[in-house]
């Protein structure tokens, strides 16, 4: 059983995540880690880019792989679906909705997570990148306000390969010839500047655009080149900030 504030085995309701999914994902996909090693214990928030529908999935296994039990802030739909809705509440992850009210319901359950010694998985970016080129675009809030009001280690994480497997919004997944996913770690961000000031939409909004500045760097280590000079911004292209564009 897990022990409260710490992970030192796996929950149950993950074992059939793991002999359903695992060996079938294993045959195909190869991982390949880089950066600095995750915690082996005790809470932090895994914040990766974001750029394929599958991307959830090759998360979790890659975390699994290395030690720990992933959680997910989600978005609502998924827990609406009869099973795959009951399988992420059985999980323990955490539904998101676009209503300010409920996106505070979900941020203060992701910090209950945190604060419960578990990897709480948020996507910044809220959605898949609309970058042409499928660099990190501008960030949400969400993971550094729970780092910044919990003060729990914010890892940035970049991966890179999963487009191969599923492209963006695309419709079959690709298993053969078999794919790498490649995975970067940075350290812990170090928020120390920003602690003693108000948080603010200004502070949040800085602290996001570093966390960022990291996704990218590690990315690009990754798949070699330099990131955009300007990150991407729907709203300056006309883009919904949700959904498919």
């Amino acid at each position: 059983m897990l022990r409260r504030g710490t992970e030192t085995s796996r929950p149950s309701w993950w074992w059939p995540f793991v002999a359903l999914v695992l060996p079938v994902w294993s045959i195909f996909i190869r991982y390949r880690f880089s950066g600095h090693k995750l915690p082996r214990e005790g809470a932090f928030i895994l914040a990766p880019n974001h750029y394929s529908e599958i991307d959830p999935v090759a998360i979790a296994v890659g975390v699994w792989r290395l030690g720990r039990v992933p959680r997910f802030l989600a978005k609502e739909g998924i827990f609406k679906a009869p099973v795959a809705g009951w399988a992420m509440r059985k999980m323990r992850h955490i539904p998101v909705t676009r209503s300010s009210t409920g996106a505070a319901v979900a941020l203060a359950a992701g910090k209950a997570l945190a604060e419960d010694g578990g990897c709480l998985v948020v996507y910044p970016e809220g959605t898949l990148t609309r970058d042409p080129d499928m660099w990190p675009m501008r960030g949400k809030t969400g993971a550094v306000r729970i780092a910044l009001e919990t003060g729990i280690p914010l890892i940035p994480c970049a991966h890179w390969g999963v487009q191969k497997i599923l492209p963006r919004y695309g419709k079959r997944i690709s298993l053969l010839p078999p794919k790498t996913v490649e995975m970067a770690f940075g350290e812990p961000m170090d928020l120390s500047k920003y602690q003693g000031r108000p948080i603010d939409s200004a502070l949040l909004a800085e602290a996001t655009d570093e966390l960022m500045d990291q996704i990218a760097a590690l990315l690009a280590t990754l798949r070699g080149g330099q990131p955009p000079a300007e990150r991407w911004d729907p709203s300056k292209h006309g883009q919904a900030e949700t959904g498919r564009f």
